[in-house]
């Protein structure tokens, strides 16, 4: 049986003092549900006050993202070896907003300034080398635009996706993949359960034909897209779906309370 695993990723929100207190109470949280486990990735400026908050609890500390090099002339970046550092023990690589994939068109945001959010396949499986090379478990989120879906190149691009982000990594066990349909990030729009699960169901057999079924049944497949309490429970209890990489609801302990205990 594949342990589920919940994910929160804070992005570009909260300051310190809300961020610990939020962090000391799902850590709480954590510590209650010992067969889930559960990741909190706030922003780079509070992983060591969320880290000094969740402390022995049983939630680990994670990243939201990761450069590959371990030093250099790499202004802005953040090394894996960094983020070790600081206590981080997860990192998110490949999120369709670093990739320049947004669920909600930016008003401001035209194609040069969204060539800012440069990640490729290529970057990406330079990113998840890196940590687990240094020891990092991966979040590795695959996913496809509305575009996509509409044009019924959904299996193909989530296919494409981690096949290429896998390159050269033998060993999948620190890996998680997380699939978050873009257009559902942000927008409120769930994608429907049974179509969620059947996607996750399209990564496990193509990690089956890729690697054989013992990696595929290994690995634990998140859905990710505005998950919320009032929904977890029936995305979580899909046989493909291992768990949630939750954005909003993440920010609120109650909703990101009531996510874990789904996992029950």
């Amino acid at each position: 049986m594949r342990r589920k695993i919940i994910a929160g990723n804070w992005k570009m929100h909260m300051l310190r003092q809300p961020g610990t207190a939020l962090a000391s109470e799902i850590s709480r949280v954590a510590s209650a549900n010992p067969e889930v486990d559960v990741v909190l990735c706030p922003p780079y400026t509070l992983l060591g006050a969320v880290g000094d908050a969740i402390g022995d609890s049983l939630a680990s500390l994670g990243a939201q993202d990761a450069f590959w090099r371990d030093a250099g002339a790499y202004t802005g970046q953040v090394s894996p070896v960094m983020l070790i550092d600081a206590g981080v023990t997860y990192v998110i690589v490949g999120h369709s907003e670093c990739r320049g994939r947004f669920g909600v068109p930016e008003p401001d945001f035209d194609e040069t300034v969204l060539r800012h959010f440069g990640d490729t396949d290529r970057t990406v499986n330079l990113k998840l080398l890196a940590c687990l090379s240094a020891g990092l478990r991966v979040i590795c989120c695959v996913g496809e635009t509305l575009g996509e879906r509409e044009a019924g190149q959904t299996d193909a691009t989530v296919q494409a996706q981690i096949e290429a982000a896998i390159v050269g990594a033998e060993d999948l066990s620190a890996v998680v993949v997380a699939y978050e349909p873009v257009w559902a990030i942000g927008t409120g729009r769930t994608c429907d359960t049974q179509e969620a699960d059947r996607v996750c169901g399209v990564i496990r057999s193509h990690i089956r034909r890729l690697r054989g079924a013992d990696a595929a049944d290994r690995l634990r497949i998140q859905y990710g897209g505005s998950v919320k309490r009032s929904n977890a429970r029936e995305l979580l209890s899909m046989p493909n779906i291992d768990g949630a990489l939750v954005g909003g609801a993440s920010l609120v302990a109650q909703e990101f309370a009531g996510i874990i205990e789904a996992c029950r």
